[in-house]
């Protein structure tokens, strides 16, 4: 337990706007809040409303040198402290946050506009899990015994490697955050994340509520920009490790400076994932399905969001209106309402690039953008970040609709005749995270599941990221796995041989 005063409070708060406020202006160091170096800070805004609800520290390079010392210094400590322990003590931290899950739910609601019923609850829930089940994994960190000859005796055994430095995207910040923590904590490693501007808070708080647990120093959260904060994160001599989720042009940007310091990197970025409906599929199952796969919940703000749909052509129309019409059923509103199904748009910027790309579709010709659900008609959310989600046909296969991620509630719809032919459409792009087919015959699913050019497939569903199922792209999508066992032993450690010659 800390015992070092702090300012928000000890217990579970439901009121999100109060926590905000006692979470500004802090990073999260040494196992305290502390003020940027630099005095500095920035607005974290209220996507539904337009108002500021908190004031974020803004770190730089002095900052992050603090943070890495701090956990480079725990880390030693932290490495030495058994496996099963380390883990004992993460699964602690996954009961601790099932205490809070309604209030991390309405403070991500609160920071990213993601309605707290249908996304920003189950969020919080999920991170619970993701610590509970990396918790149970430290007695795994096993090695092997080699044999290399009779009088020799060849072991491996696995280490950690040092300072992870973690950088998380605005979307699902909470979860990845968990993804990336938990695992590197148990393999004995000490972490410092650089959060979402956009969303700093609630991932501040679990830092802090899981500091409650861990030594101080072993786990750190530095708030800030890309060139000022996350960059020196990257380049930092003591960090031994990066994982990064984001767009592909920062990925590759955070994969040169890994590379000119020979370290390891997991890299998480993004997708444009097809999603495969034949005739014979179970049309109210793959109905329902379509929804989720697009994350339209969410705004489409996923990376692994059905934004590219073929549909066999004998029931494309039913689908196309049968979809539009489910959609229009869905609530957009307040995120913090009960009654909301669809919240807002994450900031201005990407209001902006999502309301681009839909006007460029409702401008192609021979196109059609059936806009669904109705704008929110509440004054006070006059301001707020709503986008009517967008089903588009008609639409070529070189549009920048269909090829490039818009990350909002846009989705393609395209008919086709032929299994073999729709397979190297839904293989025509530059990414490969994830891809989904539906339909009763186990067997033209399973031979397109082997063909498909993505990391995650699923037939019949499209849950999101579940602990203890391998996920990871391909292509453009990134390098490495998360969410598993092999995510922990094989980016989180490294094998070291030891040989006793025993003659």
């Amino acid at each position: 337990m800390l015992d070092r005063p702090h300012p928000t409070p000890e217990a579970p708060t439901t009121d999100p706007f109060v926590l905000a406020k006692a979470l500004s202006g802090h990073h999260f160091i040494g196992g305290r809040y502390v003020p940027a170096r630099s005095g500095k800070s920035f607005a974290v805004v209220n996507p539904a409303t337009g108002e500021e609800v908190a004031r974020a520290a803004e770190g730089d390079a002095a900052d992050v040198e603090a943070a890495v010392e701090d956990a480079a210094r725990a880390q030693k400590e932290w490495a030495k402290t058994p496996a099963r322990k380390r883990g004992a003590l993460v699964a602690q931290c996954a009961a601790l946050m099932r205490t809070h899950v309604e209030e991390l739910g309405r403070l991500i609601a609160l920071e990213t506009g993601k309605a707290l019923r249908t996304e920003s609850r189950v969020e919080a829930n999920t991170v619970a899990d993701i610590l509970e089940f990396f918790g149970g994994l430290g007695g795994e960190l096993k090695g092997e015994t080699v044999p290399f000859a009779p009088d020799v005796l060849s072991v491996t055994v696995r280490e950690p490697l040092g300072v992870v430095g973690a950088i998380i995207p605005w979307n699902v910040p909470m979860l990845l955050m968990a993804l990336k923590v938990a695992p590197a904590l148990v393999a004995g490693n000490s972490v410092v994340v650089k959060s979402a501007e956009e969303a700093p808070l609630a991932v501040l708080r679990i830092c802090e509520l899981m500091n409650r647990v861990l030594p101080a120093g072993v786990f750190n959260m530095v708030s800030g920009f890309g060139p000022e904060c996350g960059a020196p994160l990257v380049s930092h001599p003591k960090v031994r490790k990066v994982t990064f989720t984001g767009s592909v042009e920062t990925g590759k940007i955070v994969y040169r400076t890994a590379a000119e310091k020979l370290i390891p990197v997991t890299l998480e970025l993004g997708g444009k994932s097809p999603m495969i409906v034949f005739a014979d599929c179970d049309f109210d199952k793959t109905l329902a399905g379509a929804l989720t796969s697009m994350r339209f919940t969410r705004q489409g703000q996923s990376c692994t969001a059905a934004s590219r749909i073929y549909v066999e052509r004998p029931i494309f129309q039913r689908f196309v209106d049968a979809m539009a019409e489910k959609v229009d059923k869905m609530v957009m509103g307040d995120p913090l309402d009960e009654k909301t199904d669809i919240g807002t748009i994450i900031s201005d910027g990407q209001f902006e690039k999502v309301k681009t790309f839909i006007d460029e579709g409702k401008a192609t010709a021979g196109a059609t953008g059936r806009a669904c659900s109705a704008m929110p008609s509440d004054p006070a959310l006059k301001k707020g970040l709503f986008i009517q989600p967008h089903i588009f046909t008609g639409l070529g296969k070189e549009s920048r609709l269909v090829r490039e991620e818009i990350f909002g509630p846009v989705t393609c719809i395209f008919p086709f005749d032929d299994a073999e032919a729709v397979l190297e459409e839904a293989n025509d792009s530059e990414y490969g995270l994830a891809a989904s087919l539906w339909t009763n015959n186990l067997k033209v699913g399973l031979t397109l599941a082997h063909k498909l050019e993505a990391g995650l497939v699923q037939i019949n569903q499209n849950l999101v990221v579940q602990a203890n199922l391998s996920y990871g792209g391909v292509k453009s999508s990134g390098l490495g796995k998360e969410a598993s066992l092999e995510a922990m032993l094989e980016h989180f450690t490294h094998k070291k041989t030891i040989m006793v010659n025993m003659a």
